[in-house]
């Protein structure tokens, strides 16, 4: 049996840089498939893991592990893919796009989707749910107006990912102060230094370019009285088509559990669409699996209503989700070749060397928190491994343990929305129909609060030190 060996700190960023390129190159210039890129990326890494004396089996083992401890939080996509699905066929979605179209003005949409997307993720706790209801309500609402996609779905990204950062209900704000050692509402409480400056910055970006004649264009009226009448011709609106929203606002907020509550919300749709949309049952289940299609209504002359109606509302489905499913599956192999491996804890450890400051701190632990992130795909295992990591290293530096929980959160839950393979980035690509890339820069939330973090570090501002009594009992741990 081979005997492993620790690789050196270049063997062990080896297979990061390699991603970066691979994907920066295949799918940034040239938009080759993205899961062949990280099989390959991964077999790159397996065959270097392997070099240095990992089995296969030990591979394997931590991908299986890796897989195993996110499998609910992917079995959440398929659900959300459901909802959409019964959701348009009820016309629950269509009837928000409907009112949206009528209600917000092209030039504050940006703010106006911001805001809607902050108060339903605040009330859900989940970006993934937030997005995948009213979110895709307002990318047609945008899509009607004219205004920019990948704009409006980076104001929308946005908006969500408040919520998942800052709600008591979002899995990972009560899993940030769990890693770091602090309590919840101590967490929320602090990251209201970054997130605050965070949301005023993306309150102004959105109100000026809204305003501009690059964001909107000028065949928005047009576009939205199209779609108004469309939407109108086709589906039978009623109040009581709110009642799937509704079911996952109060579940989300009573504290149930999030698939039980989808599932609830899409049988009730189906039961609306039905009643209301004259669907049967067979189409309602077909609904759910494929997604909505416009054969589905009976007596609806499909050739009357505009293609851009059609193609906005011909969606969703189980099915749909499965190319997101197969994305995160294929990082996940990545993923458990680099654990396998020993390369994260190369890693990890060679960035500590480097803290020498308050500041360097916090910047080192936003980088490796990244550098986490854009190789499992996903916010539990940076936010769970950082905060191990560095947990010492803050209370050595008489920082409170909320200042690393804060820094986790900015930079593990709002930057994986930004990673293209990570379960966030191929989720909203997939469910908004915007490109990671295209609505990266837009997504003003997702970086600007680690950008602050960053900045409060070096400059003393929002950095809670350790209480007296902290202090006391950290000077009897060193004795």
């Amino acid at each position: 049996m081979k005997t492993k060996k620790t690789s050196p700190f270049i063997v062990a960023v080896l297979p990061i840089i390699v991603m970066a390129v691979v994907m920066g190159v295949g799918f940034g210039k040239y938009r080759f498939s993205v899961e062949v890129l990280l099989i390959l990326v991964s077999f790159f890494t397996i065959i270097l893991a392997m070099l240095y004396g990992t089995t296969w089996s030990e591979i394997s083992d931590a991908v299986s592990e890796k897989i195993g401890k996110s499998f609910m939080a992917i079995f959440i996509f398929v659900f959300v893919g459901m909802i959409i699905g019964t959701w348009m066929l009820s016309g629950t979605i269509p009837m928000m796009i409907y009112y949206g179209l009528k209600l917000l003005s092209p030039s504050l949409f940006l703010v106006s989707a911001f805001i809607i997307t902050t108060i339903v993720s605040v009330c859900t706790g989940t970006s993934f749910g937030s997005v995948g209801t009213v979110g895709l309500a307002l990318i047609g609402v945008a899509s009607g107006l004219g205004v920019n996609m990948a704009a409006a779905a980076g104001s929308i990204i946005s908006g969500a990912y408040f919520g998942d950062k800052m709600s008591p209900l979002s899995d990972t704000t009560n899993l940030a102060p769990v890693a770091a050692g602090t309590t919840l509402f101590e967490h929320i409480r602090h990251m209201f230094y970054t997130t605050v400056p965070a949301t005023i910055l993306c309150l102004v970006v959105y109100f000026i370019a809204g305003r501009s004649a690059s964001i909107v264009s000028t065949g928005e009226a047009i576009a939205a009285a199209e779609m108004i009448n469309g939407l109108s011709a086709t589906f039978n609106f009623n109040i009581l088509l709110l009642i799937p929203l509704i079911i996952v606002l109060v579940g989300s907020a009573m504290g149930k559990p999030t698939i039980p509550v989808m599932f609830t919300a899409s049988f009730v749709a189906a039961i609306l669409a039905m009643v209301f949309q004259g669907a049967t049952i067979g189409s309602t289940i077909t609904a759910a699996f494929g997604g909505f299609k416009m054969n589905m209504l009976p007596n609806l002359n499909v050739e009357v209503i505009p293609s851009a109606v059609q193609s906005l509302i011909q969606r969703g489905g189980m099915s749909s989700i499965m190319t997101t499913v197969l994305k995160v599956l294929c990082a996940f192999l990545f993923a458990g070749a680099m654990s396998a491996a020993g390369f994260m804890d190369v890693i990890l450890n060679k960035l500590k060397t480097f803290v020498h400051s308050d500041g360097t701190l916090i910047l080192i632990t936003v980088i490796a928190t990244f550098i986490v992130g854009i190789v499992v795909g996903n916010a539990y295992i940076p936010i769970l491994l950082c905060g191990e990591l560095f947990k010492d290293a803050f209370k050595e530096r008489n920082l409170d343990a909320k200042n690393l929980s804060r820094t986790l959160e900015d930079a593990g839950t709002c930057v994986i929305p930004l990673v293209p393979w990570s379960a966030g980035g191929a989720y909203m690509a997939a469910t908004l129909g915007v490109a990671t890339w295209d609505y990266l820069p837009w997504a003003i939330f997702c970086y600007t609060g680690f950008l602050f973090a960053i900045l409060w570090g070096f400059t003393g501002f929002g950095i809670a030190k350790l209480k007296d009594v902290q202090l006391q009992d950290k000077i009897n741990i060193k004795a």
